[in-house]
């Protein structure tokens, strides 16, 4: 019998919609935690249902199943004066509030400590905004590339000398909903050791700011501006970028001293370990250039397959996949990386599966909720009649 999950008893409200914040929520989901999505049914619930291009069924968005499995779904309009003893008795019952919405409307529709504590002290509201709740871009929309243009990825990203590129996934969402969910589970803790909730705050375009870390401290203290370099290759570490074989591309990432020799091994060119020039990293460096004629004269003469099975774990290296090779990758069969889920009335499908092992325990497979899926099972668990609900339903609250 598999043993509980991690966050097994652990409620969260989740006012969310799109990508980051559902990101997020979905890795508690995964470990368990009792994720309730809140959905305006006046609203159509969460857009990204209606996000395309593809769908399982007219209304299963693919995109709104990759980042929704696990939860259950409450339809409820929190704009409205009715709504709000609704939202406070579900807060009774909750640990947790996550939402991300733009940084004004969390305080306007009382998603905050403030607004709740009264109906749950110990409760944790979580917050994921754009540009924060405060200050004089509170009101501001935000999106990710918007935020990787401003913080300087577009001009990390891409070869010399061409036009600034986006980093190629929607990264900044995807980070912002990890630290969203880290901020969450540290704000519980606090709050079931002191009793005391509070509200945390994570914002799209500090996070992007934050994992600028190293080129961001160099400029800080040093001056200096990171640029983009030739074949991605890293600011001071060599050999480590890309280089040709015989039928494409190679990555080679010799980022500790000891893979230099295993690299110089492996091509039987046990000279090039005692030259100088290539002694240390700050003599590589100096030589990059050298080094890359030097390594793709050697490298084109087999195929990037072959020194894949040569390297391997010997030399740091890498295939240049496209998605579907990405996802064809025997190895991500091995990791167990692809799971199937069932969704009623269309049958199974496939999706990534959660990336965090929690040792004993099995993941749950459930697909994401269709709008409204479980208000009657939530709302009357915590007390309403069937008369209420439908008293909320003719309300157009529910």
């Amino acid at each position: 019998m598999s043993n509980p999950l991690p966050l097994d008893g652990v409620r969260i409200l989740a006012v969310e919609q799109y990508g980051a914040g559902p990101f997020g929520t979905m890795f508690l989901a995964d470990q368990g935690a009792d994720v309730i999505k809140i959905e305006n049914p006046n609203m159509g619930g969460d857009f990204a249902r209606d996000v395309g291009p593809y769908f399982f069924t007219p209304e299963d968005s693919e995109f709104f199943h990759a980042y929704n499995r696990n939860k259950k779904s409450v339809s409820l309009d929190l704009s409205g004066p009715e709504s709000v003893e609704v939202f406070h008795n579900l807060v009774k019952s909750a640990d947790a509030v996550a939402s991300n919405l733009r940084g004004d409307v969390a305080g306007k529709l009382g998603l905050t400590y403030e607004a709740l504590k009264g109906a749950n002290p110990k409760i944790i509201c979580a917050h994921l905004s754009a540009y924060g709740r405060e200050g004089s871009r509170a009101s501001w929309p935000g999106f990710d590339y918007l935020m990787q243009a401003e913080a300087g990825y577009f001009a990390l990203t891409g070869e010399p000398d061409t036009p600034p590129t986006r980093f190629g996934l929607s990264v900044v969402d995807q980070m912002t909903g990890l630290a969203l969910a880290y901020a969450l589970l540290a704000g519980l803790t606090g709050a079931r050791a002191s009793g005391v909730g509070r509200d945390m705050d994570v914002s799209l375009f500090d996070i992007a700011m934050c994992n600028t870390a190293y080129p961001a401290i160099w400029y800080l203290n040093e001056g200096h501006v990171q640029e983009r370099l030739p074949r991605s290759a890293h600011p001071s570490l060599t050999p480590c970028q890309l280089y040709t074989t015989k039928d494409g591309w190679i990555f080679l990432m010799c980022n500790k001293e000891k893979f230099w020799p295993a690299l110089c091994e492996a091509l039987g060119k046990q000279e090039w370990v005692g030259d100088a020039r290539f002694a240390r990293f700050k003599d590589r460096l100096e030589h990059r250039v050298l080094i890359q004629e030097l390594l793709d004269g050697e490298l084109e003469q087999k195929t990037t397959a072959e020194w894949l099975k040569l390297f391997a774990g010997r030399v740091p290296a890498s295939p240049i996949n496209g998605i579907a090779d990405a996802l064809e990758n025997p190895f991500v069969a091995e990791r167990a990386g692809i799971q199937t889920l069932t969704l009623e009335g269309h049958g199974d499908y496939r999706m990534l599966a959660s990336p965090v092992l929690s040792g004993g325990s099995e993941v749950p497979a459930n697909p994401a909720p269709k709008l409204g899926q479980h208000t009657e099972e939530v709302l009357s668990a915590i007390g309403y009649t069937a008369d209420q609900l439908e008293t909320l339903r003719k309300a157009k609250v529910i």
